[in-house]
């Protein structure tokens, strides 16, 4: 079993499905109530995670799914930065 290494899953809070960390974009909220994209996964504070897709980030605006998670009020700037960031990404 050596070299054989878990790949740690999260939870997508839209759609509930696990996937591999890397398949998925962390939003975080740190102790001063700040909210942001966290692209390396690494920052401190509350983190929720959601899909690479356009649609899952729409829903996640629409139902205010990243507001009850954080427990704050998550800013319209947030939502497109998650659009441009999986934008970007799906160019391949």
């Amino acid at each position: 079993m050596v070299g054989k290494r878990k790949t740690p899953e999260r939870k997508c809070v839209v759609t509930n499905e696990m996937k591999p960390k890397k398949e998925l974009i962390r939003v975080v909220r740190n102790k001063e109530g700040e909210v942001f994209v966290d692209p390396t996964g690494k920052k401190n504070g509350r983190g929720a995670y959601l899909s690479k897709d356009l649609n899952v980030v729409e829903q996640a605006e629409k139902t205010g799914v990243l507001n009850k998670h954080l427990n704050v009020e998550v800013d319209d700037s947030i939502y497109s930065e998650l659009r441009r960031l999986i934008s970007g990404r799906n160019e391949k």
